[in-house]
């Protein structure tokens, strides 16, 4: 892990003056596996950054249930816009090549980061809401667990109506109990409700310093090609 502070130091240039790349995507659309696969320098990932730095803002100490995270990474982008990236933009780092971050989120942190991080390189994981479902239910982080009263259980099946097709909800419940789908059915929906996942592609496409992997298309092996070809290694 590369050394990231907010205040200068011997040795750490301001990240706005570095090259990076960033990891663009939500939660199961493989940005861990392609991370792990490059095997590049990182700097603290998002969850890292927001326990160091987010949540003491609000009286909060990880761990947390991920929908309080939710409500208070929330918080945050209402007092700060470009959310994660503005805690980013403001970092300190030694000159390193390639760099990553993994990762920003929604189309306001990405628009931020383009303008405060000039040179920085970004790389778009999409997948659909099923994909990144199926994803959650075979990761079995502890990290995705979400507090699931019993009330909940039938405004989330209402709730999956707009995330998921009625046969993908109904394959998703062939993969585990209906508690477990249920839980991390309510961590795609929070997502999709607090950044859009079409708002990067949507930025970014065409875009010169930016590569869109679809990671329900590709191998991990063409994601690790892709990239590499990208940053012209």
């Amino acid at each position: 892990m590369v050394p990231f502070a907010l205040e200068a130091a011997p040795g750490l240039v301001p990240l706005r003056e570095l090259p990076l790349l960033v990891l663009v995507g939500l939660t199961g659309v493989g940005k861990s596996t392609l991370v792990e696969a490059l095997g590049f320098p990182r700097l603290p990932d998002r969850r890292a950054l927001v326990d160091l730095y987010v949540l003491p803002r609000y009286g909060a100490k990880p761990p947390i249930p991920r929908e309080e995270r939710f409500r208070l990474t929330r918080r945050f982008r209402e007092e700060f816009p470009g959310g994660v990236a503005q805690v980013l933009a403001q970092g300190y780092a030694p000159p390193t090549w390639p760099l990553l971050f993994d990762g920003l989120r929604g189309e306001r942190e990405v628009a931020y980061a383009l303008e405060a991080l000039p040179k920085a390189l970004f790389v778009v994981l999409h997948a659909r809401e099923a994909t990144r479902l199926k994803r959650l239910l075979t990761r079995r982080d502890a990290f995705d667990r979400v507090e699931l009263a019993p009330e909940e259980a039938e405004r989330l099946r209402a709730l999956a109506e707009g995330v998921l097709a009625p046969e993908e909800l109904e394959e998703a419940l062939a993969l585990a109990p209906l508690e477990e789908v249920l839980a991390k059915l309510k961590i795609v929906a929070e997502e999709k409700r607090n950044y859009d996942p079409e708002g990067p592609l949507r930025l970014l496409k065409g875009h010169p310093r930016a590569l869109l992997l679809d990671t329900e298309k590709l191998s991990l092996e063409e994601e690790v090609q892709a990239v590499r070809a990208f940053l012209g290694l």
